[in-house]
């Protein structure tokens, strides 16, 4: 994989966690309990990692990227699948995964947003 710097930067979103899900082969990564991000492989085991996006900006990367694809075995409308085995750039990339986060940390409850921007 081309991306090896994804664990870190997911890492680096403040309250970010990790776990590895043996039965889906997938490394998860959450914010206030809840995914954010994903990196498995689809059911030939190519390498993906899956976001969440807007639906209209999500829509506009798959119409641009044939690497972006609908999200495997997530929502297909909130989540696109990366490719990561092709060549999307690095800034796109990140790009997603900003998103990503912030998508899901704004669906957490006030309380816990409060809670997570107190973390140092």
């Amino acid at each position: 994989m081309q991306y090896q710097w994804i664990d870190k930067y997911c890492l680096s979103k403040k309250a970010a966690e990790k776990d590895y899900q043996i039965e889906w082969e997938a490394t998860r990564y959450f914010v206030g309990g809840k995914i954010f991000a994903m990196v498995g492989g689809d059911k030939y085991k190519k390498s993906i990692i899956t976001l969440k996006c807007e639906p209209i900006f999500g829509q506009f990367l798959r119409d641009e990227n044939k690497n972006i694809v609908p999200g495997y075995h997530m929502n297909k409308k909130h989540w696109n699948s990366v490719y990561l085995e092709d060549d999307v750039p690095d800034n796109l990339l990140k790009q997603m995964i900003d998103m990503s986060y912030k998508l899901v940390l704004n669906s957490l409850s006030k309380k816990v947003q409060e809670e997570i921007s107190k973390e140092i």
